[in-house]
């Protein structure tokens, strides 16, 4: 690193939020330093969930196959499955696709699944290394791993940051215009900031609530060793160890995590003991080799009780913090990125006034406190649900145990697992820079999604006659979408966005598309939202709505129209 820098943002932490983040803001021309402590990407799977719109957001960046191709293997199945012991009883299964079946599934789905891409169950240290790849061959854009914000000054015109190079203890300064704290649940920026997180926590469950013990385990022998079919999610259900384990690779690495039993001191842990927890949860000692292991605490509901102050921002862990059921936490990381990533390169590019940035906390603190609470309902759905003691036993009164529990656990898994509301159905009502039209969204309901264009929410989506999603023919910037010949490419929207330093893309469509949006015309913003929509006789107003989806206030627009 030069002894001084100067960049647009600095972004603290180069987890999942802050390498999309880069990645965001370099596809932008925006410039950015990323540092992170850790020498490089991750090493532990992590999070081992990549729901739906997530993979929509990195389709967008052209990287949605790229990472499909990461981790399990192409024909590997993704069910999620419940056992007694791994070499036990299988309770319950849930049948889900593997990546290649994914790809084709989306094209014939419809209602709750209309989307351009189906989940992808891959280990976050995959994803974090495709998103380093790529955010590395951006212009603009550094990233020092092995590097530490150890402080910053904010001024009018800027943020001064120190860091720190933790092999050699040399100091740098970095002038930046923004900071973003994407520095985990121990985040130093939001510590800095006096800003506390609030919500649930210390939740006790019988599992899924306490603390939890995560060995990141390579055992070649498994897969031949239990009398089952292939699982992407391994869950143990039974009086002694309960825990869950994600396949990693689909050969032999496995991330498995069990709740501590009372009694079990988490500070004595060794490998040994790891090593012992996994042969229970599997009945048998299977051979496996311990790769790390670390214990953490299930029972958070946790939201930062704001996400910025003045030229400071907070997003993913440390703006929010999670039990991990449902995924939520690290795709919910990905959309503060996103959302955050737009507003910001509008604003360094002189396009918007920073005013823009405030709807950043207004759009996503309502969505953080709405996806905890979820994540909470799945745990407590999970976790509260005790085995019966008999539920091992090779008697009557044990299968009938274990027929009762299959078919809680079945509920159960689509209930977790088959989330299309939650993972579609995050809104920015409210928002100053949304246009409201009066109309109500559906009901917010986490197993169904009814797509719907009232502005604030998700475009909807749709897979034309050529097999082209509609979102392939969206502008990575502003898209206005019309329903046959409304506007002209060439008349004066064009000239007007021009005027407001707005990227716009005209999309036509057939007539038969227009019942999805209900409106003659739709502009979408750079995240897919829809920000606005109307019919053909209110085209007058696309100059100020654009205007003021770009946060730009009527004085503003009066002064650039001069």
């Amino acid at each position: 690193m030069n002894p001084r820098l100067t960049v647009s943002v600095l972004i603290a932490g180069g987890g999942p939020c802050g390498l999309m983040l880069a990645n965001e803001l370099g596809r932008r021309g925006a410039s950015a330093i990323l540092v992170d402590e850790k020498p490089g990407t991750a090493f532990n799977p992590q999070a081992n969930a990549t729901q739906a719109r997530s993979m929509e957001h990195y389709r967008r960046l052209g990287l949605a196959d790229e990472i499909r191709q990461a981790g399990l293997p192409a024909d590997y199945p993704t069910d999620v499955a419940y056992f007694t012991r791994y070499t036990g009883y299988e309770l319950a299964r849930f049948r889900l696709p593997s990546s290649a079946r994914a790809t084709e599934l989306v094209k014939g789905m419809s209602g709750s699944w209309s989307a351009a891409e189906l989940p992808h169950r891959v280990s976050q240290k995959y994803v974090e290394a495709v998103l380093r790849r790529h955010a590395e061959r951006l212009p603009g854009i550094q990233l020092h791993y092995g590097h530490r914000l150890i402080s910053y000054v904010e001024r009018d015109d800027g943020v001064i940051g120190e860091i720190e190079c933790l092999d050699d203890g040399r100091r740098v300064s970095v002038r930046a215009d923004f900071l973003v704290g994407a520095d985990g649940p121990r985040s130093m920026v939001r510590q800095s900031l006096g800003i506390s997180y609030g919500g649930r926590t210390g939740t006790q469950r019988d599992f899924m609530g306490g603390r939890m013990l995560a060995v990141y385990l390579r055992s070649p022998d498994f897969y031949a060793s239990i009398p089952h079919a292939k699982a992407w999610m391994y869950n143990c259900f039974n009086g002694d160890r309960r825990a869950f384990m994600a396949s990693v690779n689909g050969r032999d690495e496995f991330a498995f995590h069990t709740q501590l039993r009372p009694g079990e001191d988490e500070s004595a842990i060794t490998a040994v003991e790891a090593k012992a927890a996994f042969q229970r949860a599997c009945g048998s000692p299977i051979e496996c080799e311990v790769l790390s292991f670390l214990t953490w605490t299930a029972g958070h509901a946790l939201v930062a009780e704001g996400m910025q102050r003045g030229r400071v921002f907070l997003g993913g862990d440390a703006a929010h913090l999670f039990t991990p059921t449902g995924g939520l936490g690290y795709n919910t990381a990905i959309e503060d990125a996103v959302n955050l990533g737009w507003k910001l390169a509008s604003v360094v590019k002189g396009i918007s006034p920073a005013a823009l940035l405030d709807s950043y906390a207004v759009e996503r603190r309502p969505v953080a406190l709405r996806n905890t609470d979820y994540a909470g309902r799945f745990a407590d759905s999970l976790g509260l649900f005790a085995p019966a003691p008999e539920i091992e036993d090779s008697t009557e009164a044990g299968g009938e145990a274990r027929r009762a529990a299959g078919t809680y656990l079945e509920q159960h898994a689509q209930a977790e697992f088959n989330i299309p509301g939650v993972t579609f159905g995050g809104r920015y009502d409210g928002s100053p820079i949304i246009v409201s039209d009066g109309g109500l969204p559906p009901p917010d309901a986490a197993n169904v999604y009814v797509p719907t264009a009232c502005p604030g929410g998700r475009a909807p989506h749709a897979w034309l006659e050529d097999g082209v999603s509609l979102y392939d023919l969206f502008g990575f910037e502003w898209t206005l979408l019309q329903f046959d010949d409304v506007v002209s490419a060439k008349g004066r929207l064009s000239e007007a966005a021009r005027a407001l330093g707005a990227d716009l893309k005209l999309v036509t469509l057939p007539r038969r598309l227009r019942d999805l949006y209900e409106a003659d015309l739709a502009l979408i913003r750079p995240d897919q939202i829809v920000a606005w929509r109307g019919s053909a006789s209110q085209a007058g107003m696309l100059e100020r709505v654009l205007a003021r989806a770009l946060g730009l206030t009527t004085s503003d627009h009066a002064r650039l129209a001069s």
